[in-house]
C-alpha cells in the first residue's frame, strides 16, 4: 500500500490562535472605550459559542444561514452576556473581530508544522485540507504562507457537511483523485479526525500529547516532527 494523498487537520495542528478568545475581544473593545474582563468574554464566547453549534451545525448552512452570519451572531451574543448593551458599537465591532480573523493577526503557525509540511512534500504526497472552518481559511493559510502546500482546501462550510461526518473526507477522496487506502488524515481530535477518517477507510494520525491504550502506538504522534517517519512505513 503506498500513500497518495495526506489531508491536514488545521486549528491545533497547523495553526493556533496567539491569545485566548478572550483577550483579543478583550483589545478591540478596548480599542473601541468599552471596558470588558477578559475573563468575563472567554467564559461568555464559550457558552454562546456552544449553543450555537447545537442551533446552528456547520455555520446553519443547512438553514440558509452563511458563517459570517453565524460568526456575526456569535460575537455580539458574547459581548451582551459580558454586560455590553450598546447595540451601535456591537455590529462594527463583530464586523471588524471577524474580519481580523481572517488574516494573521490572531493566528500563529504550531511549532514544527512548516518542516512536516515539507518532509510530506520530500516523500512524493500530494497534500490537503480537510477542516471544519469557515471560507476564511484560505485567506488565512495565504496570510501565513502555508497555502503552497496543499492541493486544495475543503472546509464544512464549503462542503456541506462536517467532521466526524465521512462525507467531507468523501469528498476530499475525490478532489485528490484516490481510494481510501491510498491516503492518510493527520489532527488533534480524536472523534472528528483519527476516528472519523479511519471510518472513511484511510490511514489515521492523531497528534495527541501523552500515551493511549486506545489506538495503536504508530498512528500516535506526539510533536509533528514525528509524523514524516512514520508516513515512510506506507511509502513502499
Amino acid at each position: 500500500m503506498k500513500l497518495k494523498l495526506l489531508t491536514w487537520d488545521v486549528k491545533d495542528t497547523l495553526l493556533r490562535m496567539r491569545l485566548p478568545v478572550g483577550q483579543q475581544y478583550q483589545a478591540e473593545a478596548r480599542s473601541r472605550g468599552l471596558q470588558v474582563e477578559s475573563a468575563t468574554l472567554e467564559s461568555s464566547f464559550r457558552q454562546v459559542y456552544r449553543n450555537q453549534c447545537r442551533l446552528f451545525p456547520n455555520y446553519g448552512r443547512s438553514q440558509g444561514m452563511t458563517s459570517h452570519q453565524w460568526w456575526l451572531d456569535v460575537v455580539c451574543q458574547t459581548f451582551r452576556l459580558a454586560g455590553v448593551q450598546d447595540e451601535k458599537l456591537l455590529r462594527p465591532l463583530s464586523e471588524k473581530l471577524f474580519q481580523d480573523f481572517s488574516t494573521a493577526k490572531y493566528w500563529e503557525v504550531l511549532p514544527g508544522a512548516r518542516e512536516a509540511l515539507i518532509g510530506c512534500s520530500e516523500l512524493g504526497l500530494k497534500m490537503a485540507v480537510v477542516s471544519n472552518f469557515d471560507r476564511r481559511l484560505e485567506n488565512i493559510l495565504r496570510q501565513v504562507e502555508l497555502d503552497g502546500h496543499f492541493d486544495f482546501v475543503l472546509t464544512s462550510e464549503s462542503a456541506d457537511v462536517a467532521k466526524p461526518d465521512v462525507g467531507i473526507f468523501h469528498k476530499a477522496l475525490k478532489l485528490g483523485d484516490v481510494v481510501p487506502h491510498h491516503a492518510a488524515h493527520v489532527g488533534d481530535d480524536f472523534v472528528n479526525d483519527y476516528m472519523a477518517a479511519r471510518e472513511a477507510g484511510m490511514v489515521s494520525f492523531l497528534l495527541q500529547r501523552g500515551l493511549r491504550d486506545d489506538i495503536p502506538s504508530d498512528r500516535l504522534i506526539q510533536s509533528l516532527d514525528q509524523l514524516v517517519p512514520r508516513l515512510r512505513q506506507f511509502m513502499n
